[in-house]
């Protein structure tokens, strides 16, 4: 009866979300982008609108492209929305600036590439995009646009790094990207290497075409087929350059090709070959000759760009892990800035633009980010507000506010705050380094987060302790000296039964009971331990790169059960999964029963269930075998069987991360290349979650078990927070569709009084400082609202129907203490679907002095004294509908504030808020009565005698309340600024600062303040009383004596 229960629940559940979430309805839950960008990212293109070059366009390997119309001050991401966030260029037309053109795949074959989709053109700025296709290309490194007809747009592809294809090489298009032609191809392993235009013959192309291919454990750079060929007639005819016409003999692999700008016979190109060298053309690339092979770079595959100065044709910049520049046509080289120690720029090169005209304009990009400089690369501005940062692992920790770990491409790991407990967002300053090198996953100490383990390339970790900096290498080593095989990223795992204990992943797994001091080996070799894929050290083609990226046959991922310490899963990168389910005594290979997953796959990742030691969900991706769906799959018994639970009609690009919420099993996150999804409903239906979150290849997911938030790792767009899913829990557990009534309140979480303080370095941020969005302070409240449908208005005569509704949507919350009095009430401004509101943990205050009444009923009433920790009644309204919930509030953990000071407190914040009642009251009827005067005096009639003595009288009475008014308020409209200590108002707020501020209960300030508030207040009192006695009446009598009229007297209308 019970299975056959949760058939039925599970049938209509699927019924109730058919077509996925409505993402339009959810937009009160947005993703807080939380950086750093102190350690930026990758970039890959840049370009300058020439007649604004405050108008600054930068794409990136994997973080999408922005713009700047600053001059690189303040940057906008401006292609979010679209299928890929990896740019391979930019181009803006030279004839009109509006239209921008991005080929998407960034052309850096490393063993991170990420990939594209296409072609894209804005004619707008970048508001909107059009796709232009050639989505199969996946890599497209150069787009051209002939300057003098907009239409023609040239691309080179450099196509898929991971398999052969037959999209890429060289396309045009004459139409403005409605059609392509394919007008230079070589074969299906040979793409786009360099593409460059004559910069005064645009029918004058050059381009490399380049041979390589990448597979999991090798890169092989150039071939026969690799070649310089050249047109002259915009791609009708081309010519291939040979060892005959002066380029190297044999086999070439990547180049970089620039053509000078003064001059441009003269042509230089870095080629791979059997000897990298330099070589130059002096009459327009007919022929060559080699000029250096020193100094000029050592990983093609991954640097090949070179530029020449506009106006000098003997300089020449050559990106490479530096930016070397030849003053010498390219006969020697020297560094043009430096890396490590005092005015470092990352290394690293990839990008750069120089100004056409002006040589001292120059920008560059590279691996860490984006670097402008106005005086020819003497100096360099480093652009600190790009959060770029490509994760490969995200953590947390528990403390109080919680902290985000993981590890970068290329700029080591780090940890920095979730939100903080201050002004001025999450600065780049509050994110600290742990470990350098190419960072991948960090596990902070469960007991203690001063202390965790961080990682780098080949399986290089380290136990770090963040007080003092020291980090101890502890990668485990073989006890008889066997070769470990350690993967570029390798496994790292805590033991969720044991806060010392930690797994680690070779081709073995490692276990360490003392943090990493000494370790054993639990298990056999888990991999196929192919020899034919063991040959890293002879990696690279032409130019050996045996850096250990291609590291291969090796554990990529170690998962202990949190449910039962004997159960162990493990993923490897040649597509094994083992299980183990007696601590490693035996393991079993399940990996042949995973059917629909190509065998040898690539197993990112292992989530071991939190309801069933039995469960477990298998992240795998063949990307790099080029194919490019997403594969998922869940057992429930320990991998005997396997299910799919998404492909690619459910989701958009390969897959790289999965949660499961640990409390809801129907809620379920998943990461792809192209985005994050969301499932309410067990993975029946997949929804992409695009509130406040970019397309973005999604890394790493983890769930924070104390503030239920979800915590994002981004390959390009660093790290995310979606707060608090509880109303998506709740969605998922609920029989019925919470976003279709009128008024339901979600569970909200434990709210906080913290302490907050300022930022630390830089108080006034301006914009070129990057602030990570914050999480907002006080009780976060969510709620799903949807008014009721009105009656509609009959046609009008002209057939026009009313307006149905038409005020502004507003739920009442009211809180409510534990004696069941209302506290606070907060009318809030709603939208239909999913809201969120705060509300600041304060009682409902009293008005103050310098505030005249509410014009009307419904104004937000102002807020009081703190509330006390403990358990409080939100209580929201909507017409009829009435729903609550209980908010559980506590003190700052980080310091031990005692509840009884706080309670000690309240008499005084009462007898304050008492005192400034009276003064407010006072102030009123001061306005009040001034109001009467003005009113009065407006009925005057000039030529009446007695009126005359009656404003006489008036403003004798206005002066008089004048001066009782500026004992209370600074007077109004004196120039400068006006704080005078002696007015009432001051004295009587002044307790409001020894208040507000106070955790340690009252003191003799308090009551110092206190009785001089009421000692001045009883004084202006009684002067004020005394007028409203004594004066006033006898003004009221004369008015009421006067023959005042409100009526005009009204003769009959005649006809004339």
């Amino acid at each position: 009866m019970k299975r056959m229960t949760q058939v039925i629940f599970l049938t209509v559940f699927s019924m109730l979300y058919a077509d996925g979430l409505d993402m339009e309805k959810l937009k009160g839950m947005q993703a807080r982008s939380i950086g750093p960008a102190g350690m930026s990212g990758r970039v890959t293109a840049i370009d300058v609108v020439l007649s604004n070059t405050d108008v600054i366009y930068v794409g990136t390997a994997s973080g999408g492209l922005w713009k700047s119309e600053s001059g690189g001050i303040k940057w906008e991401p401006i292609f979010d929305d679209q299928k890929a966030a990896s740019i391979g260029d930019v181009a803006v037309d030279p004839t009109n600036p509006d239209v921008i053109w991005v080929g998407t795949g960034e052309g850096n074959p490393r063993n991170s590439q990420s990939a594209g989709f296409g072609v894209y053109k804005s004619n707008d700025g970048g508001q909107s995009w059009e796709f232009k296709g050639l989505g199969e290309t996946r890599n497209i490194h150069r787009v051209l646009i002939n300057p003098n007809n907009s239409d023609e747009v040239y691309i080179g592809a450099q196509g898929s790094a991971w398999g052969e294809s037959e999209h890429r090489g060289v396309y045009k298009t004459n139409d403005g990207g409605d059609t392509w032609e394919k007008i230079l191809y070589i074969d299906e392993q040979t793409g786009i290497g360099e593409l460059v235009m004559d910069p005064r013959n645009p029918d004058k192309l050059i381009a490399n075409m380049w041979q390589f291919r990448r597979w999991p454990w090798f890169f092989e750079s150039g071939g026969p087929s690799s070649g310089m060929h050249i047109t002259f007639d915009g791609g009708k005819t081309w010519t291939k350059r040979t060892d005959k016409d002066g380029l190297p003999k044999g086999d070439l692999g990547r180049m970089g090709i620039a053509i000078s700008p003064s001059n441009p016979k003269i042509i230089y190109a870095l080629i791979e070959s059997k000897k990298n060298a330099f070589y130059k053309s002096e009459d327009g690339g007919f022929k060559w000759k080699k000029v250096s092979d020193k100094n000029i770079g050592g990983r093609p595959f991954y640097y090949a760009e070179i530029y020449v100065d506009p106006v000098n044709e003997n300089r020449i910049y050559n990106l490479h892990t530096y930016v070397t520049v030849s003053n010498d046509g390219a006969k020697t080289f020297e560094s043009l800035m430096t890396a490590y120690g005092a005015n470092g720029v990352h290394p690293d090169h990839h990008a750069f633009w120089g100004h056409p005209t002006n040589p001292n304009f120059i920008i560059e990009g590279n691996d860490g980010g984006l670097n402008i400089s106005l005086d020819r690369g003497k100096t360099w501005r480093f652009i600190e507000n790009l959060p770029l940062a490509q994760f490969y692992h995200i953590n947390h920790d528990m403390d109080w506010p919680y902290n985000v770990y993981g590890g970068m491409q290329d700029n080591g790991s780090w940890r920095g705050p979730a939100y903080v407990w201050r002004a001025g967002g999450i600065r780049n300053a509050y994110w600290e380094e742990l470990f350098f090198g190419d960072g991948f996953d960090v596990v902070p100490h469960p007991g203690n987060s001063r202390y965790g383990y961080a990682m780098s390339q080949q399986g290089n970790v380290g136990r770090y302790d963040l007080v003092t900096g020291h980090a101890q290498l502890i990668r485990p080593v073989h006890p008889k000296g066997e070769y470990l095989r350690f993967n570029w990223n390798a496994a790292i795992a805590q033991d969720p039964f044991n806060e010392d204990a930690i797994f680690y992943g070779s081709q073995y797994v490692h276990y360490s009971t003392d943090r990493g001091n000494n370790w054993e080996i639990i298990s056999p070799d888990l991999t196929t331990n192919d020899p034919e894929k063991q040959k890293q050290h002879e990696s690279g083609g032409l130019t050996y790169d045996a850096t250990g990226a291609e590291n291969f046959t090796t554990i990529l991922a170690i998962e202990p059960s949190p449910l039962d310490r004997n159960v162990i899963w493990v993923g490897t990168d040649d597509g094994n999964v083992h299980v183990t389910k007696d601590r490693g005594k035996t393991w079993a290979n399940v990996a042949n029963k995973i059917y629909g997953a190509p065998k040898g796959s690539w197993v990112a990742q292992i989530n071991a269930s939190a309801y069933d030691p039995a469960s477990a969900v298998a992240v795998i991706n063949n990307y790099r075998r080029n194919d490019w769906k997403p594969y998922i799959f869940k057992t429930d018994n320990y991998g005997k069987s396997w299910k799919s639970i998404a492909d690619e009609e459910d989701v958009w690009g390969h897959a790289l991360s999965y949660v499961q919420d640990p409390i809801e099993p129907n809620l379920q996150f998943l990461g792809t290349e192209y985005g994050l999804y969301v499932t309410i409903d067990n993975a029946k239906t997949w929804t992409k979650w695009t509130n406040g979150y970019p397309t973005v290849s999604t890394m790493d997911l983890k769930i924070h078990p104390r503030e239920h938030d979800l915590v994002i790792g981004t390959f390009g767009r660093a790290a995310y927070i979606l707060d608090d899913i509880r109303p998506l829990r709740e969605m998922a557990a609920s029989k019925s569709d919470l976003m279709k009534k009128n008024l339901h309140f979600f569970e909200p979480p434990t709210s906080v009084m913290s302490i907050y303080r300022q930022a630390a370095g830089t108080r006034f941020e301006a914009n070129a400082i990057f602030s990570g969005e914050n999480r907002r302070s006080g009780a976060m409240l969510s709620f799903v609202y949807n008014p009721k449908e009105e009656k509609k208005s009959k046609k009008d005569k002209n057939g026009v129907k009313g307006k149905i509704g038409g005020k502004k949507q507003k739920v009442k919350m009211e809180v409510l203490d534990d004696n069941g009095n209302v506290i606070r009430t907060i009318n809030h401004d709603v939208k239909p679907g999913l809201n969120r509101v705060y509300w600041g943990l304060r009682h409902k205050g009293v008005r103050s002095p310098n505030s005249p009444m509410r014009a009307r009923q419904g104004g937000r009433e102002p807020g009081g004294r703190p509330v006390l920790p403990g358990s409080y009644t939100v209580r929201l309204s909507a017409g009829k509908d009435t729903t609550s919930q209980m908010v559980d509030v506590i003190s700052d953990p980080r310091v031990g504030i005692n509840t009884r000071n706080l309670e000690r407190l309240i008499p005084i914040y009462e007898r304050q808020m008492e005192l400034t009642e009276s003064v407010t009251a006072m102030m009123d009827r001061i306005r009040e009565a001034k109001n009467t005067i003005e009113s009065v005096t407006k009925m005057l009639d000039e030529k009446n005698e007695d009126h005359k003595g009656l404003k006489k009288t008036g403003k004798a009475m206005t002066d008089s309340l004048d001066a009782l008014q500026h004992l209370i308020v600074n007077k109004r409209g004196l120039q400068g600024i006006v704080r005078s200590p002696d007015i009432l108002s001051s004295k009587v707020g002044a307790i409001g600062r020894y208040l507000y501020s106070n955790i340690t209960g009252p003191n003799d300030s308090h009551t110092y303040l206190l009785d001089y508030a009421e000692s001045e207040t009883e004084k202006v009192l009684e002067k004020v009383n005394a007028f409203f006695k004594d004066d006033w009446p006898d003004y009221q009598t004369a008015v009421e004596d006067a023959d005042l009229s409100l009526f005009k007297e009204y003769k009959p209308i005649k006809i004339d």
